[in-house]
């Protein structure tokens, strides 16, 4: 590994991605934002006529759709030059220019919605038949009706969208406090070198080999947040009220409920996914065990959840040798769609090294409609690394299946459905990689990575749903949410969730302080329901073949046409039911099985 990075300007050619596939140079940059800006101008003088004619309603949906399709690359482009060197001040100035635009432009819009459910239902449908151009805008239109019994008019939808200032506070705040205000101790490592923790480095700090460093580590860690807790409380507080006064304000019964049908998800979901992962956590238990029997110890600590049990493996693999991994691991899903990752292999759809000022993980951006997807890594030839290649690609597909399948508007699928199609291809890929593992050290590292993933996205993100529910529940009842209160919730959770072979670690209830997710409004069980359609798609394909295949290709190719759990059903996932959760809990006994066979021989 080398000591320095690169500066951008060293970083080989064909190893970045070729933005100049949206943008020949910044003077296009330049006139498509001001373009924008004239066309924002023109839908705004379009206020008070939406619900005129059919006409008028579709000559403002033709210039919206062209506004928002300029919009999204300026976005697009400006972000993704501004993520090659964060440090640069020009690609700064850029993407604020480009954000500061997008800002004004969605000010002038403010009237649409409202003005749009104004109109009455009948004349609506009469506008359908009378301008047949509007069924483009059909979905958009439907998405938009569909939560009409939860919209307020003009004047209280303006006092709401003038207190989000303020109800941002809570988010806020736990962002300033936990990114910049919180410091930590320093820890003397066994060799006497010094490291000080901070929030990064806490989990490679918990997978040190030295047991009393992770001990130390873990302590002093969760310690601090134990001091701040009154204040972590007070602003998890202020975020379950903000949710109940919006919830109450939107003639919901709960939090909860507006924040699934703002997914179009029914609430049974969830509890679906709470019940089965309830049931089969004898599973999550069989699993603590294994762990504490493979580690060694007497007690199981929360300290060694995250110390490999697997004896060291790693290896290095070249971008070009995961490239040509992934093919083969893809191929599975069919020539059709082996073709477009190699077309994104070949025209630099991806920008793969680090790079002085780069910015740090790895996305696919899909904000570039009627060009292609565009994906950011920071590859050094890990094996997880190769994972995180797939995962991104998965991402890619789907927007180039839906944008190729779909209109600009309709292309956009939404948060519930984002994580299958990236999962599917990991679980593939580890599929793959198992069937051709060459010794049974690699097999077991494999094995335990697929476990790993069961605990950390099905089990642990189910844990967090069900503290958040649990703790609004609270807030609606009128129960005070202490620091006492909340930490005896999340320890409670964590008991049941890790079983009786989990030693009992009392600084773990205040692990809730340092969960940004807590803050996105039932975001997290959203991690877990993908996670199990994404086990159970994957293995239909690998087990029936080209029908499985055609159903999966047609639900990427859906956009957000229809609901959340009527595109999974396309292909062949039923999340009204708990039976993709309880198959996806079926593979992991599997796994968890194979992998106490092979530690026993």
């Amino acid at each position: 590994m080398q000591k320095e990075l690169p500066r951008r300007c060293e970083v080989p050619e064909e190893m970045t991605w070729r933005l100049e596939d949206i943008y020949p140079d910044e003077a296009a940059f330049e006139a498509d934002l001001a373009k924008a800006g004239e066309l924002a101008d023109v839908l705004a003088g379009m206020e008070g006529t939406l619900g005129s004619s059919a006409a008028s309603l579709l000559g403002f949906f033709d210039t919206y759709e062209a506004c928002m399709d300029i919009m999204q690359r300026v976005i697009g482009y400006a972000h993704m030059r501004r993520d090659e060197d964060t440090a640069d001040g020009k690609r700064q100035a850029l993407f604020m220019r480009a954000r500061t635009a997008a800002d004004e432009i969605m000010q002038k819009l403010s009237f649409f919605e409202p003005e749009l459910l104004e109109i009455p239902d009948d004349a609506r449908g009469a506008f359908f038949e009378e301008e047949p151009g509007l069924r483009k805008y059909e979905v958009t239109i439907r998405n938009i009706v569909r939560l009409k019994p939860h919209m307020l008019d003009k004047q209280q939808e303006r006092l709401l969208a003038l207190a989000n200032p303020l109800a941002q506070a809570p988010s806020n705040g736990f962002g300033m406090l936990m990114n910049a205000d919180l410091k930590f101790d320093t820890v003397t490592r066994a060799d006497g070198s010094q490291v000080a923790i901070t929030n990064g480095r806490f989990v490679p700090l918990q997978m040190d080999p030295d047991r009393a460093l992770r001990k130390e580590v873990f302590e002093r860690y969760y310690t601090r947040y134990k001091d701040f807790s009154n204040t972590w409380a007070a602003l998890y507080e202020g975020q379950v009220q903000k949710q109940i006064f919006l919830s109450k304000a939107r003639k919901y019964d709960s939090p909860f409920e507006a924040a699934t049908d703002g997914n179009n998800v029914s609430t049974a979901v969830c509890d679906n996914l709470i019940a089965s992962v309830r049931a089969h956590l004898p599973l999550m238990h069989r699993y603590v065990e294994l762990r504490k029997r493979l580690l060694g110890v007497d007690e199981l600590h929360m300290y060694d959840v995250y110390v490999p049990i697997v004896s060291d493996y790693s290896v290095s693999i070249p971008y070009e040798e995961a490239k040509e991994i992934t093919l083969k691991a893809l191929a599975p899903l069919g020539e059709e769609y082996v073709s477009v990752v190699r077309r994104a292999y070949e025209e630099r759809w991806i920008d793969v090294v680090e790079n002085e000022g780069k910015r740090s993980g790895a996305y696919s951006s899909s904000g570039v409609y009627g060009v292609h997807p565009y994906m950011l890594l920071n590859y050094n030839g890990t094996l997880d690394d190769v994972f995180t290649l797939i995962h991104e690609m998965g991402h890619s597909m789907h927007t180039w299946y839906s944008t190729h399948a779909r209109t600009l508007l309709d292309s956009e699928y939404v948060i519930f459905v984002a994580e299958v199609a990236s999962t599917t291809n990991e679980i593939l890929l580890l599929e793959y990689l198992l069937a051709n593992a060459s010794s049974g050290e690699e097999e077991a590292y494999l094995i335990n990575h697929y476990l790993e993933s069961f605990k950390g996205t099905l089990f642990r993100q189910t844990m967090f749903e069900e503290f958040e529910r649990k703790t609004n529940d609270m807030g609606l009842g009128g129960a005070p949410l202490t620091a006492d209160a909340l930490s005896g919730v999340y320890r409670e959770l964590n008991r049941d969730y890790f079983g009786p072979s989990m030693a009992e670690d009392p600084l773990i209830g205040y692990e809730w302080c340092r969960i940004p997710h807590f803050y996105l409004n039932f975001y997290v069980y959203q991690y877990a329901t993908s996670f199990s359609a994404a086990v159970d798609i994957a293995h239909r394909i690998l087990k029936e073949g080209a029908p499985a295949v055609e159903r999966y290709i047609r639900f990427l190719s859906s956009g957000c046409t229809q609901d959340p759990v009527s595109l999974l059903k396309i292909a062949g996932v039923d999340l009204s039911s708990p039976a993709p959760i309880d198959r996806a809990l079926d593979v992991f006994e599997e796994a968890l099985g194979r992998m106490e066979q092979l530690v026993e021989r």
